[in-house]
């Protein structure tokens, strides 16, 4: 089912986002859109009618983002590259 992707980039923003409930909505032509409540509050619409893509493009912009690790090794061989680039 298409909306899987959907609600599963959703699931996602909730895990990445606790200060606000995210969930979406599905318009008869098929097109998603983005609602956030605060606790207690009513939800309210965030984006307008976007295709599949869009919406899982959009989902994974809003909110805090999870940092990416690096490990030691990744940082040496990054600087490797920067170095290697340098000399060329």
């Amino acid at each position: 089912m298409r909306s899987t992707k959907a609600s599963a980039a959703v699931t996602r923003l909730n895990t990445r986002d606790t200060e606000y409930r995210y969930s979406l909505g599905m318009t008869a032509s098929g097109f998603f859109y983005l609602l956030r409540a605060a606790p207690g509050g009513a939800p309210e619409k965030i984006s307008g009618d976007l295709t599949l893509e869009e919406f899982v493009e959009f989902a994974n912009k809003t909110g805090p983002q999870k940092k990416v690790r690096v490990s030691k090794l990744d940082a040496a061989f990054e600087k490797q590259l920067g170095n290697a680039k340098g000399a060329k």
